[in-house]
């Protein structure tokens, strides 16, 4: 598959020779299927086809191209199904093959790409039959504004034919000119482009591994991306200037290689509008469009730098990654909604210095026991933490003052499975217990009665430690005072008064005048 991931602009070998082989057969009901392999270059496919599938074709090129009628072996009537004709008749169909494949070396007719399925594998018949789909479907699509989806194989072809600098309609038919195909990209503002997990269809073709260039798409609004190789694709900063919402899945090992895919042709690099300090050899556009991304289901392993040039992120989806710590997220002020589900984070310590506007926050199928770096993301309305390894009831007091947070979820968790869980969590949030839907259920007003009374039974227990720990303090401070005092060594001994020495109360006014 190497040839198949050639690097854009680079010179392309010569157009490689196309083989058809007749590799076997096999009998469906009462007739004979012959199995063709068909090679263009590195790329093979099967395709089955009937004797009679064959005469049709050859009726069809008698006619419109003047073939020899003589070319294709005759009928058999009796023993058509024997092992001894069918052994002959496919070495007959394959020299068959062969020989229109050496007729027509260029642009196949379009009944002989048809029948040997060029326009699904092969580069010419593919573009041919995207082009005439969209001269005949193409303004329908755009004034519906619906969502354009084709695949990685289409666009690999028409980057090729657009880099090999042919003419845009070697078949001669106006339809099939490529010059639809780019009309109708510079204007579409919504495209997906689904791969497939394995090998396409019935080729050897991995269309994750295909390079395809999205720079013919000029005015893309929202971009679905799904098992492809987004290391292999290029382009798509064409449209930064228009993209509010992309979706990449199946395809990323790091967010540089959607967000900064140009990054890779530099040592360093910073923003656009960033206050440079030292050597930087390039200054990359941020995507001032983009709100919406989505990154799940990849293999991300961490948050990198490169999210300084989506400054205007309102949601974003990791889940389904590798992502070790929340990293880099301070970037984001605007911010609302982040999923980091399914990851594996272990420590919250310090996340609402990054997190400081975020309403909606899902951390579900993560390694968390503590939920303390929670404390101070006052803004918090939203909070899933599934799936995760919290045991202990103390923890929920981090999130229970929090102002603004009204859903919860604590499903899946250790402390999950204690009895009373839910009136346990819910009398956390003290006073806003009321106000709190827990684990997508409403709270009752038999829990908030039971609330009520943990509250009490918890009012109690903290008077009567403030008792005990003011009598322990009493019964400290009168033990330190009955103790005897020690005199310093070397000090002379005290002395207790004598009467002598104390100063004479007064007793009365009549004492003093009669001592006159």
């Amino acid at each position: 598959m190497a040839a198949a991931a050639r690097s854009f602009g680079s010179e392309r070998e010569a157009e490689p020779v196309k083989e058809a082989r007749v590799v076997g057969s096999e009998l469906v009901d009462t007739y004979t299927v012959y199995i063709i392999q068909v090679t263009d270059g590195s790329h093979e496919w099967t395709v089955k086809h009937r004797y009679s599938d064959f005469y049709d074709l050859h009726e069809k090129l008698v006619a419109e191209r003047k073939i020899d009628k003589n070319l294709l072996p005759p009928k058999k009537i009796i023993g058509k199904n024997s092992r001894s004709l069918v052994e002959k008749r496919e070495k007959d169909l394959e020299v068959y093959l062969q020989t229109l494949l050496a007729a027509f070396p260029g642009v196949a007719p379009s009944v002989l790409a048809h029948f040997l399925h060029f326009h699904l594998y092969e580069i010419n018949g593919i573009t041919a039959a995207l082009a005439e789909e969209l001269f005949e479907k193409g303004e329908q699509l755009l004034g519906a504004g619906e969502v354009f989806a084709i695949g990685p194989l289409q666009l690999y072809a028409v980057t090729e034919q657009l880099h090999h600098g042919k003419p845009t309609c070697a078949s001669g038919d106006a339809k099939t000119d490529l010059g639809h195909i780019l009309d109708f990209t510079c204007r579409l503002k919504y495209l997906k482009v689904s791969g497939t997990e394995g090998p396409f269809g019935t080729s050897n073709i991995q269309e994750q591994l295909l390079p395809f260039d999205l720079s013919i798409f000029k005015a893309l609004h929202q971009v679905e991306i799904s098992h492809c190789g987004a290391r292999h694709i290029r382009g798509l900063v064409a449209s930064k200037p228009t993209l509010a919402t992309i979706s990449v899945r199946f395809s990323a090992t790091s967010m540089k290689e959607v967000l900064v895919p140009e990054a890779s042709e530099f040592d360093e690099w910073e923003p656009e509008g960033t206050a440079l300090e030292g050597p930087v050899t390039a200054v990359i556009p941020t995507w001032q469009a983009l709100t919406t991304l989505d990154l799940s289901h990849n293999s991300i392993s961490e948050i990198d730098e490169s999210v300084k040039l989506i400054p205007k992120i309102e949601f974003l989806d990791l889940s389904h990654n590798g992502v070790l710590v929340v990293d880099n997220l301070q970037h984001l002020c605007s911010l609302v909604h982040l999923d980091l589900s399914y990851n594996k984070l272990s420590s919250l310590e310090g996340v609402h210095t990054k997190l400081g506007n975020i309403k909606t926050l899902s951390l579900a199928g993560n390694l968390l026991e503590s939920l303390s770096g929670l404390h101070k993301l006052y803004s918090l309305v939203n909070l899933d933490l599934r799936d995760n390894r919290i045991e202990q009831m103390e923890e929920v007091r981090s999130i229970g003052s929090l102002p603004c947070l009204e859903h919860v979820a604590l499903l899946n968790n250790p402390l999950s499975i204690i009895p009373d869980y839910r009136t346990k969590v819910l009398a956390q949030f003290g006073e806003r217990a009321s106000e709190v839907c827990l684990d997508n259920t409403a709270t009752t007003e038999k829990e908030l009665d039971t609330v009520e009374v943990l509250k009490a039974i918890q009012k109690a227990k903290e008077v009567k430690s403030k008792l005990n720990n003011l009598e322990k303090k009493i019964i400290e401070d009168s033990r330190l005072s009955a103790a005897p005092c020690v005199r310093p060594s070397g000090s002379p001994p005290s002395v207790a008064p004598t009467a002598a020495s104390l100063p004479q109360p007064i007793l009365s006014n009549q004492g003093i005048l009669g001592d006159e």
